[in-house]
Order: structure tokens, then C-alpha cells, then sequence
């Protein structure tokens, strides 16, 4: 028996990893979760799991579930920052799933290594924003980091039993999102609702519109150059739009490995709650390649996707960099959803943060929670 704690339970890999608990309640036992201000959605995760901790967003959301659970069901519930950091680390937990968006995943996963919980990671932004202490503080504590990302747990698992010094590269697959079909001239004046129409995957809207710009390959190239240690000249991203490589390495002996599969996240997060094992996904969908017949690749354009650009630029540079990357992104991409400026700004507002920035290298958690904090204050001054 595993037992869990979710950061994210609301979300789409948050729901997805109750799936998968609850397909094997014998294997895994929810111990404790957090959610936004969904206190509905808590209630019936409450009703379900029994768990014995439970953190909302704010105050509000504290005070109506209150309300609303009973003393006997024997849950503690906090919220804000105190109540993830306790998600995070609760003793009774074996294993971290971190299914938030953002960078608000990096404090309660830096607290949860420090607590000897394996991590199994789905928040991009933890690697992206302080890779070198989070990647530092596991090695010094003994904790496992465990992709939950379709592309990295590929790459993990193509991994198993091989040796570093073979790796020759990396090759991160990407869909190409929802605007994989148009050229740039025709992406002045997309809407919102056209950039959350992604063509394989169901997934949160912030990392749609990632999807979209390409942000989110972006963000996974930093990841994988933390998660397996290699430079970014041997890290590729190949545009494939079936979505059914999830991705390859390529070894110096000139072979390559994938691992394939249907579009489903629930495989990845099953992965890493049951490794080094494997589980059967009796409801999972196979993979059928003659029903597929073929499948296509094109190298990915820089010139076309310019955030894809600016991310490979910012893992070079590393430092503070990627911390700016993703703080300016955030903000740009939270003002497109909700209206406030069109889809290539979200490019410019990123732009324009990183060209202004000062690097700095090998920066504390302190340094980096300034340039955080500084980046968003001025991307919001920019439509604000």
C-alpha cells in the first residue's frame, strides 16, 4: 500500500490521479489533498478517500467547507500556502503527487524532499524556476523525482537499464498544439476558445495555451535537462501529431528507444506511483499502429514558435533566466484567458521581460522569489 498526498486534486492531473487510486484502492490510499476553491469537488473527494488532511485556497473556501463536512469524518482542513506546505509534507505520505500549475509548486516540493517523500512530479514549473536546488536538495536527501509528464516518464522509461554515458540525445515529441496548422501571419486575432481547442489532449487551460505557443515543450526542454542531466545542444523536440511517441532517446551506438501509447495521462501517473512495478489498465485503451497506418515528424521552427525559442535561449543562459521565462509567461498567459491582451502578446510580454533582466547565476530560493515576484509586477504593468 502506497499512501499519497495530491497537490492539485481539481485539476486535470489531479483528477486523473484520483482515477488511477481508485482503480487500485488494494495498491494506493489518499492521505491527504488540496484543491483550489472547488469545495464541492472537496466534499465528494472527502466523501470518497477519507482523507485525514484537506487545504483550500483561501479563507473563504476554509470557512465554507467547514460548514459543509461533518465532525465525523475526521479530516483536518487548512488553507493558503500553510495548507499546501502541509499537504506536502504530512508524515503518514509516502509519495508527493504534484499536480499544481505554476510556480506555486516549488516551496511545497523543496519541504517534501526535505521530508524524504518521493516526488512524482507533474508541475513543469518547479524545475524550470530553481532546477539546480531542487535537483540538489534530492541527491542530498536520497528522493526519488519521478516524471509524471507523458514526455519525461517516456524518456524514464526508455531509460531503465540503460547507462549515461550511452546517451547520444534526447528527442521530446511535440503535438503542436492548437495552432499547429496555421502560420504566424494567421494567428493575429485567434481567440481564447480557439487556442483550448487542443487536437489530442485534455488538459487544463493554462497549459493549453502553452500548448499553443509551444511554451509548454519550452518549459519541458528545461525539465529534461534537470530530470536526466543532459546539455541542451542533445536535447531535439520533433513536432509529431499523432501524440503517439511520447518521446525517444537516442543513443551514441546510433539506436533510438520510444515508448508509445494512446494519448492518456492516466498511464504516466501510474508510472510513477508504481515504480519500478507496472499495474494493468484494464479500462486503458491499446495501441493499435495498423488501425493508426502511419504517423509524421517535422522538425520543430524557432522562426514559427517563438517561445520554444526563448526557453532553449533561457536554459543556456540559465541563472535566474528561467525564472523570468516562466513568471513573465504565467502572467501573459493568465491576461489571455481573460481577455485582456491577444495571443502573440503573450510572445512580446515574455520578450520584453527577458531582454530587460539581469542575470543572475547560481541564485538562492530568496533571490529567486524576488525575480519572480519582480518579473510579474512588471508583466502586469505592461497591460495593466
Amino acid at each position: 500500500m502506497k499512501r499519497i498526498s495530491l497537490l492539485g486534486a481539481s485539476g486535470s492531473i489531479g483528477t486523473q490521479t484520483l482515477d488511477v487510486i481508485r482503480q487500485h484502492p488494494e495498491h494506493f490510499e489518499l492521505i491527504a489533498f488540496s484543491v483550489g476553491t472547488n469545495v464541492q469537488m472537496a466534499i465528494e473527494i472527502i466523501k470518497e478517500f477519507s482523507p485525514k488532511l484537506v487545504s483550500v485556497n483561501d479563507m473563504d473556501a476554509w470557512k465554507e467547507l467547514k460548514t459543509k463536512t461533518s465532525s465525523s469524518q475526521h479530516v483536518e482542513i487548512l488553507y493558503g500556502e500553510e495548507g499546501n506546505l502541509a499537504v506536502a509534507t504530512i508524515q503518514e505520505a509516502d509519495i508527493l503527487v504534484n499536480a499544481v500549475v505554476g510556480s506555486v509548486g516549488l516551496i511545497p516540493t523543496l519541504q517534501a524532499i526535505e521530508c524524504k517523500k518521493t516526488i512524482a512530479l507533474a508541475n513543469k514549473e518547479t524545475l524550470v524556476t530553481a532546477g539546480h536546488l531542487v535537483m540538489e536538495a534530492a541527491k542530498k536527501n536520497d528522493v526519488d523525482i519521478l516524471p509524471v509528464d507523458s514526455e519525461h516518464s517516456a524518456i524514464f522509461q526508455c531509460l531503465q537499464g540503460e547507462r549515461e554515458k550511452n546517451i547520444h540525445s534526447l528527442i521530446i515529441t511535440a503535438s503542436g498544439g492548437s495552432f499547429r496548422d496555421k502560420t504566424r501571419e494567421q494567428l493575429v486575432g485567434v481567440t481564447v476558445d480557439e487556442a483550448l481547442q487542443h487536437p489530442n489532449w485534455s488538459m487544463g487551460a493554462k497549459i493549453t495555451i502553452d500548448s499553443a505557443t509551444m511554451m509548454n515543450k519550452g518549459l519541458e526542454v528545461i525539465e529534461a535537462h534537470w530530470l536526466f542531466n543532459i546539455p541542451y545542444d542533445r536535447i531535439n523536440v520533433l513536432l509529431h501529431r499523432e501524440s503517439i511517441i511520447h518521446s525517444m532517446v537516442e543513443f551514441h551506438d546510433t539506436s533510438i528507444i520510444a515508448q508509445l501509447g494512446t494519448p492518456d495521462m492516466r498511464v504516466p501517473i501510474r508510472y510513477a506511483l508504481t515504480y519500478p512495478d507496472r499495474l494493468p489498465y484494464e479500462a486503458g485503451n491499446r495501441l493499435s499502429l495498423a488501425d493508426i497506418g502511419r504517423l509524421h515528424f517535422e522538425q520543430a521552427n524557432f522562426e514559427r514558435y517563438r517561445c520554444l525559442q526563448f526557453a532553449f535561449e533561457a536554459g543556456k543562459i540559465g541563472g535566474t533566466l528561467p525564472t523570468v521565462l516562466n513568471a513573465a509567461n504565467e502572467i501573459a498567459v493568465s491576461a489571455f484567458l481573460n481577455k485582456q491582451i491577444d495571443f502573440l502578446t503573450i510572445e512580446s510580454f515574455i520578450a520584453q521581460a527577458m531582454n530587460r533582466h539581469q542575470v543572475l547565476q547560481n541564485p538562492d530560493l530568496p533571490t529567486i522569489q524576488d525575480v519572480d515576484k519582480e518579473t510579474r509586477e512588471f508583466v502586469r504593468s505592461l497591460f495593466e
